[in-house]
């Protein structure tokens, strides 16, 4: 830690109002009440919309007088055609709200078409660089409630969404402070039915939050304390909810480390998140599985700026190797309790877009947090060693 107060310096921001706990999804109708929400426009997923706990929230929203209507034409890693389509849909039912329900796909893609429904510019006209979050036209943002159902990505209490352009073959991110949802609804109980191959990889996402926060540079001791708290509860519960999945003490655990790890990242994030972005949206993989591969291969290369750090989380996590490589030894037996593969070959991703990749991690926002500077050979070397598993 410096002894210069000349370096401890930061701007800081702490998210919305989250209603936690078993039971809480039916306040929902509570909710659209105190924002004055009267016509909501419900954005999920095709796997989400068949759904009882969909069919039920539509028909409470109903039986409280809320006109509602269902969009969810929403991918795994969303589209600009798929928030194109839900703006579309939002103007033409007279929508005055977002309900975003489901995983980080339906979460990002709620809070982007609630973004651009009062807009006239196009969707990447507000990619998060620069300044071009001023262009938005801000009387123009619909409030948004945001329900997890999901424990991975915390997008519930963040201010941007990560939207594929297809063209480009990137996956950007479209950021605005009043994208941050009024109400998240964490409600454990609706996480109970995801299988252990999400519950797996979307925790395994959490902890890749908490973890590149807490290795991040700069000065945010409240970031750095939630980062290290969201880490133990991974420890002890992302086994249980994967083994014993109806565990509503490990699912809840698991929903707040979900959204410390989200909340902590306004620090920054780093490798891990630079590759999975562009493999993402190369190969169409699920993010959070992406970032529990790379995650191990990522701590390697960090490993001589990373000690001091990782000694305090080796620490709150009472491991015996008390370094980065005990760290790295906690992270393999994790992956593999829970069935995590141990490389990218494994989900059939090679090396024949290496150099691509390793160019696009460069431009990618999140390579500005990596605590070690990485460029266009370095990852290539990382990426290499994730394909084939070296360690």
């Amino acid at each position: 830690m410096t002894t210069d107060a000349r370096h401890l310096k930061g701007n800081w921001n702490y998210p919305t109002r989250v209603w936690f706990g078993c039971g809480r999804i039916k306040e929902m109708s509570v909710a659209c009440t105190e924002l004055k929400i009267k016509k909501p426009l419900l954005v999920t997923d095709q796997g989400l919309v068949a759904l009882d706990m969909v069919k039920t929230q539509l028909a409470d929203l109903q039986s409280a007088g809320l006109m509602v209507n269902v969009y969810s034409d929403v991918k795994p890693n969303p589209t600009g055609k798929n928030v194109d389509d839900g703006v579309k849909m939002y103007k033409a039912g007279g929508h005055d709200g977002v309900i975003a329900f489901g995983g980080g796909s339906s979460l990002d893609a709620g809070k982007a078409i609630a973004l651009m429904a009062g807009q006239d510019r196009p969707l990447w006209d507000f990619e998060d660089v620069g300044d071009n979050w001023t262009r938005v036209k801000t009387t123009g943002v619909a409030p948004v409630i945001a329900v997890p159902t999901t424990a991975g990505t915390g997008s519930e209490v963040g201010r941007a969404s990560v939207i594929h352009d297809v063209d480009a073959v990137l996956k950007k991110i479209i950021f605005h402070p009043l994208m941050l949802p009024r109400v998240v609804i964490a409600d454990p109980e609706l996480t109970v039915g995801l299988n252990a191959r999400i519950t797996a990889a979307t925790g395994m996402d959490a902890l890749s939050h908490n973890l590149e926060a807490l290795c991040a540079p700069g000065y945010h001791p409240q970031a750095e304390g939630i980062a290290i708290e969201g880490m133990r509860l991974v420890k002890d519960h992302l086994v249980t909810a994967v083994k014993n999945p109806n565990d509503l003490v490990a699912r809840s655990q698991m929903l707040s480390a979900s959204l410390m790890g989200a909340t902590a990242f306004q620090k920054g994030l780093g490798g891990m998140h630079a590759l999975a972005h562009p493999l993402g949206a190369t190969y169409d993989a699920h993010h959070g599985l992406l970032n529990a591969i790379l995650m191990p291969y990522v701590l390697k290369y960090n490993a001589d700026v990373i000690e001091q750090p990782m000694q305090r989380l080796a620490n709150v996590l009472e491991l015996q190797n008390k370094s980065v490589q005990g760290v790295v030894d906690w992270v393999l037996q994790l992956r593999k309790d829970i069935g995590i593969p141990h490389s990218l070959k494994e989900i059939n991703i090679d090396d024949s877009r290496l150099s691509e990749i390793a160019k696009k991690a460069v431009e990618d926002p999140s390579n500005g947090g990596n605590p070690k500077s990485m460029q266009s050979r370095d990852y290539e070397i990382v990426l290499n060693d994730a394909i084939n598993g070296r360690l």
